[in-house]
């Protein structure tokens, strides 16, 4: 067994070092990890097994991304979007699994069932890499944003009819019928377990650990949540993401959602770095140098066509600006390919040497896509001979031109009920239950979390503020909160509490380090 250490020292010093560098570019970090997972394929002659621990790990990552993506979508604002997931995401699936799989079987003479899972494995799309970027542009709540998140979630319950035909395929000594009656059985006993584990036991529990006051048991909380939603849809024949997906959906009808989603993007994140590493290992610099010409020109037709499909489709229901904006988001062919084509080539469903070539070519469109929709603009004016403007859904503020009052004890109702009686909007933020429950009561505007936390702080629109008050009644939790504000930074005024002239110095001086 290779040393793990000096690998672990060395992917941390690559991602670091490359991400840096790129940054500077507004590269985004899922390139620097995955360049950094090909230096690293070289320099240790690492191979991604199907099933590899590492590989587990990295899957955990897209569990979190979908984790949080779902503490947006409740069940009922899933209802609003049927359209989007039920209808959009169904015909990208089959129209775009259709043509590729027409195409293997014509022009590559792939048998027919090979070229139908080929063709819909190319079908799906990156979760991660887009929904990491709409998250850090602001874009996840615009009209391309909602269509895209609506297809990239019926893309990953599609994830489950393609592994039943390559079961079915490759001999699983089961009849059609068997197995969906299994199918379906299974779906029904898993979306009622989280349902009732949700709908009844979340609030209770998650009322009891934030009356700990205690991160540690908090934090554990909201990953026992996750992986055991993960683990439970995993147990069931379905995807881990999917389960995070709807343990997240539990969650955003609490009133601890988004101190949830600012508790768990740390982890989300880390374990985010971990799979595109993973993914630059499976790259072959060989195969890649050998076949480079035929790789790009894969690469580009690939997105050509599920662009151009989705393009076409979408823009029966949508502007041609947004169905173009939707199609380049998801033209990318996404990480679960990889998957499908890993067990192709262990089931030898098709030569070593073209799945190799695949998996490169899906990698490069993954590589390739940030770049692709940071430059959708440019492909409006060309295509559509568009003046691209600002969207103004792209960033969506809980509330915008307000004030930001952290805490609503007895000094922070009085200042809500001056502020109320100067007709100035404002937003509540506190993590002492029985203030959330009062706030509630008098119809305020009010966010359950952390005040001293910096992406709850941004989540609540701190930096689009006319001012921050401080009404918290503890002088330690005046520290942090103050902190806070100065890191995030916002260009507003941030206003302390009345305490002892000594105590008002120590505050002043955390504001203006």
């Amino acid at each position: 067994m290779q040393a793990i250490i000096p690998i672990l020292l060395s992917a941390l010093a690559l991602s670091t070092a490359l991400n840096v560098l790129l940054r500077r570019s507004n590269i985004p970090t899922a390139v620097g990890y995955i360049l950094a997972g090909i230096v690293l394929a070289g320099l240790f002659r690492i191979e991604i097994e199907n099933g590899g621990p590492l590989e587990h790990i990295a899957e955990f990552g897209i569990v979190f991304l979908m984790f949080t993506i779902g503490l947006e979508f409740s069940l009922s604002h899933l209802k609003r979007m049927k359209r989007e997931v039920f209808l959009f995401g169904s015909l990208q699936v089959f129209l775009t699994a259709g043509v590729f799989a027409a195409l293997a079987t014509t022009a590559f003479g792939i048998p027919l069932l090979t070229a139908i899972i080929l063709g819909s494995a190319l079908a799906l799309s990156s979760t991660a890499i887009v929904l990491k970027f709409l998250n850090e542009t602001g874009k996840i709540k615009s009209e391309e944003g909602r269509n895209s998140v609506g297809i990239l979630i019926f893309q990953d319950i599609a994830v489950i009819p393609i592994l039943l035909m390559i079961s079915l395929v490759t001999g699983s000594g089961k009849d059609l019928g068997s197995v969906l009656a299994e199918l379906a059985l299974n779906a029904v006993i898993l979306i009622a377990l989280i349902y009732i584990a949700g709908h009844f036991l979340l609030n209770r529990i998650f009322k009891i650990v934030s009356e700990t006051n205690s991160k540690e048991i908090y934090i554990g909380s909201v990953l026992l949540t996750a992986v055991g939603a993960s683990w439970l849809a995993h147990h069931f024949g379905f995807s881990y993401s999917l389960g995070g997906f709807m343990a997240g959906m539990m969650i955003a009808d609490t009133i601890y959602k988004y101190q949830v989603e600012a508790d768990l993007i740390p982890f989300r994140d880390l374990l985010l770095g971990v799979f595109f590493i993973s993914v630059g290992l499976q790259i072959d610099i060989d195969v890649v140098i050998a076949n480079l010409p035929a790789i790009t020109i894969l690469c580009l037709a690939l997105m050509a066509i599920k662009a151009l499909v989705l393009y076409l489709t979408l823009i029966a229901f949508s502007s041609r600006v947004v169905a173009l904006k939707t199609a380049v988001n998801v033209a990318q062919v996404g990480e679960f390919a990889l998957v499908v084509l890993s067990l192709m080539l262990g089931n030898r469903m098709m030569p070593p040497d073209q799945v190799q070539i695949l998996m490169v070519t899906v990698v490069l469109s993954m590589i390739a896509t940030p770049f692709v929709i940071n430059n959708a603009d440019a492909a409006m004016r060309i295509f559509l001979r568009y003046g691209a403007k600002s969207d103004p859904s792209a960033a969506i503020s809980l509330v915008s031109g307000h004030v930001v009052l952290l805490g609503f004890g007895h000094l922070g109702q009085i200042i809500s009920r001056l502020l109320e009686q100067g007709e100035i909007g404002h937003v509540v933020v506190t993590d002492a239950t029985d203030e959330y429950v009062k706030a509630r009561e008098l119809g305020k505007m009010v966010v359950f979390g952390d005040p001293s936390d910096q992406i709850l702080l941004r989540n609540v629109g701190v930096s689009e503020a006319m001012s921050a008050i401080i009404a918290l009644e503890d002088i330690e939790a005046v520290k942090r909160a103050s902190a806070a504000m100065n890191r995030i930074p916002p260009t507003i005024s941030v206003i302390p509490p009345v305490w002892t002239q000594a105590e008002k110095t120590e505050i002043e001086t955390i504001n203006h380090e």
